[in-house]
């Protein structure tokens, strides 16, 4: 049992990185001596220091790390990338036990970690809270295993299905459907993922920023797709509040902030992965309008389904995607309904 209180320490210090390490796993790590923890860290920022280098350096008495045991939710790396390998810090540092909560499926690491450490001598045991070690890298092994970003569809709803109003002359505003504090549990959605897309309409109708501008965190790169460059210049979503890609048939062209990209639309999904991995965006959501929800759903690209639910009923209007899935969580926040949908 104390295996898995010291790896859910591990998972609970990898959370902290969480919007911070991307395109690499969130990672948490504890040094224990004696049945007590002496050191721990977790990687904080893409390019600095990994988990176990932070978790080392915070033993103070360095003698004790030859009598200690050392715990990792995700197996060390093995290769050079912006930093040394952790492996071979771990056997410099004459750890002689090391739990690992999962394997690194990317092909640098996959196994060769274990190994390395198990060849050392290390007395390597391995799998402890898989499952949770695997759940909270679920982007970057998405991203490495189906060569796609983790994929995140979002709307709100009213009570009755609708995403929104027929805009009209007499009513082409928002149509607000949650209550304004919802808006920071949705800005701190975006802070953790990579990117945000829209298409095209709602960027016409709506003037979003999106960005996470009522909460603490980074602003994820904003997509839009706008396969003709119809919108205008002056549009929120080209402020240089982050970095924005325009997904479109015509040019491709990168002025400060701004990055067009030329696509294939016969090909577009293909295209849109390429772009992703070129942009170290291993994780998106979509706040599209109904027709680009639709055509995520339809090719069956997505990893998970968060559909908020408000007061109003709209009685008519842009209906809702239509889910024959069963919820795998609902919960209420605040005034509004939360509902999870996973594959």
């Amino acid at each position: 049992m104390k295996h898995e209180a010291y790896m859910q320490r591990c998972i609970e210090l990898a959370q902290n990185g969480a919007g911070n390490v991307s395109p690499n796993p969130m990672v948490g790590a504890v040094v224990v001596h004696d049945d007590k923890i002496i050191g721990e860290g977790y990687h904080q920022l893409y390019g600095e220091a990994h988990a176990e280098v932070n978790a080392i350096n915070a033993v103070k008495d360095k003698s004790l790390l030859s009598k200690a045991t050392i715990y990792v939710s995700l197996e060390p790396c093995v290769h050079f990338g912006k930093t040394p390998p952790c492996s071979d810090l771990i056997i410099e540092s004459k750890i002689p036990n090391a739990v690992i909560g999962c394997r690194d499926s990317y092909t640098e690491v996959d196994g060769k970690g274990i190994e390395k450490l198990r060849k050392a001598g290390v007395n390597v045991i391995f799998g402890v809270l898989e499952k949770a070690c695997l759940a909270l890298n679920k982007r970057f092994f998405t991203f490495h295993e189906k060569k796609r970003p983790y994929i995140i569809l979002k709307w709100a709803q009213s009570q009755d299905g609708f995403m929104d109003k027929n805009r009209t002359d007499t009513c082409p505003t928002i149509n607000w459907i949650t209550h304004p504090n919802t808006k920071q549990l949705t800005h701190k959605w975006r802070s953790e993922e990579d990117a945000i897309l829209i298409g095209k309409n709602t960027a016409i109708n709506d003037n979003p920023e999106l960005t996470t501008r009522v909460v603490d965190g980074k602003n994820p790169i904003r997509i839009v797709i706008d396969k003709k460059l119809e919108l205008a210049k002056d549009l929120k979503i080209f402020n240089s509040a982050s970095k924005t890609i325009i997904i479109n048939e015509l040019k491709n062209e990168e002025n400060d902030s701004i990055l067009h990209k030329k696509v294939t639309f016969e090909s577009f999904f293909d295209d849109l992965w390429s772009i992703c991995g070129e942009n170290n965006i291993i994780s998106i959501i979509i706040e599209g309008g109904a027709f680009t929800l639709n055509q995520f759903l339809e090719n069956h690209l997505w990893d998970e389904i968060r559909v908020l639910t408000g007061k109003p009923f709209f009685s008519e209007g842009v209906k809702a995607p239509q889910l024959n899935i069963k919820p795998a969580e609902k919960f209420t926040f605040g005034k509004d309904k939360i509902t999870y949908y996973t594959k």
